[in-house]
């Protein structure tokens, strides 16, 4: 039996790409029965917006797995310890959790790690049939086939299907890189990213669109470049569980501005716990990490406030042809205002409480749910926002 220590292992592959072909068929199966009345384009947006669903509960899981140190319970790839699940590697599991109790390697950790690998299949899965429903859809489209409604672009779909690839890539070097802090964070970014690009297609379908000056969607892109900064910090103190390096807020360690070391807390290529120079991580560098998010997070949270009043203030409509006109919604922009202020809110009391709670579980998943939601706020409203668009209401 293969072990760890050789690898890669693609033995178990093909079982691991049944059972995920197994999890997406599933899904697929409840979207076909719930769909089979729909038009060709109203089933392939549900199909886009159930993949935004499960992509978003897969983030959730595996944020549960990285926290409850599960990510190396199966310290091979695909399999584990050369198996397609922890039932044939029950000898290798035992032996390793003897040896150390509560050590990475554990039968629960192992299935945990298993699961977020069977649901990340599934997954994929599921995103190879919305790529190739895609271009079904644009080649009846072309024959006159498509059913009416809008038929975005397959090459959405196409991006997404190679992005979910390189995402079980960097899934895979999480393990076989024992969890290197700048991999780690990277599959969290990525995961992110590719939440954002489903949602970003599920919109192409939606018919109304926020009216707003070219100035408010650059202000909405910049916000989001400065979210993503801000949860990339965020996975840089989690991966190197920097979350407890202050105890206490708004002070840390009792002080304004505690003894702090930005070299070694921001040299992205090295191992998990170590310093630039390969030495032990210096408690300093934690210090320094957590700080920086702790800065940023007051840095996004006002530019939180500053964009929820600027939606607050838009309107939305429905477009006839390629225009804009059409009935208006005066209230269209405060719902996407309230919703991100509570987000903001929950983000606020999530990383509150990690600090002064003792990074709790629930409140750790939390915080990462709370983040894949404000992505997915920005990337919707991103996509309902025109360019050059026609008016902003006076109220």
């Amino acid at each position: 039996m293969t072990g760890p220590a050789n690898g890669f292992d693609f033995e178990p592959l093909l079982q691991l790409l049944a059972v995920a072909a197994l999890i997406g068929g599933a899904a697929l199966l409840w979207w076909h029965l719930r769909q089979r009345s729909a038009t060709p384009s109203q089933r392939l947006r549900a199909l886009t917006v159930m993949t935004v669903f499960l992509t978003f509960d897969l983030i959730l899981f595996g944020a549960f797995t990285r926290l409850t140190d599960s990510g190396l319970g199966c310290p091979d790839w695909p399999g584990c310890y050369g198996s397609a699940t922890p039932l044939g590697a029950r000898d290798e599991i035992h032996a390793a959790q003897t040896a150390m109790p509560t050590g990475p390697v554990t039968h629960g950790k192992a299935w945990v790690e298993m699961i977020h690998r069977y649901l990340a299949g599934g997954v994929g899965f599921l995103i190879l049939v919305l790529a190739i429903q895609s271009w079904r859809l644009r080649w009846s489209a072309r024959r006159g086939q498509a059913g009416g409604g809008p038929v975005p672009s397959p090459w959405w779909s196409t991006l997404s299907l190679v992005w979910v690839l390189v995402q079980g890539a960097f899934g895979a070097w999480t393990v076989t890189m024992k969890l290197f802090p700048a991999i780690v964070t990277s599959h969290l970014l990525l995961a992110l990213g590719l939440l954002m690009l489903l949602a970003w297609q599920a919109e192409a379908y939606a018919p109304r669109r926020l009216l707003a000056p070219r100035g408010v969607r650059w202000a909405m892109a910049g916000f989001t470049g400065l979210v993503i900064l801000q949860v990339a910090l965020g996975g840089w103190v989690s991966t190197n569980y920097a979350v407890l390096a202050c105890r206490d807020f708004p002070t840390c360690q009792g002080q304004w501005w505690p003894a702090t070391d930005f070299q070694h807390g921001f040299t992205l290529w090295r191992e998990l716990g170590r310093g630039a120079h390969g030495d032990w991580l210096p408690f300093e560098a934690l210090t320094a990490i957590h700080l920086t998010h702790r800065i940023g997070a007051l840095v996004v949270f006002v530019a939180l406030l500053a964009m929820a009043a600027v939606l607050w203030r838009l309107t939305s409509a429905a477009p006839v042809s390629s225009t804009s006109d059409g009935p208006r919604d005066e209230a269209e922009g405060r719902r996407w205002a309230l919703r991100l202020l509570a987000v903001g809110a929950w983000q606020a009391a999530s990383g509150l409480s990690n600090v002064v709670l003792g990074w709790p579980l629930v409140a750790a998943v939390a915080h990462t749910g709370g983040a894949a939601a404000l992505l997915l706020i920005c990337s919707l409203v991103l996509a309902r926002l025109r360019a050059g668009a026609l008016t902003v209401s006076s109220r």
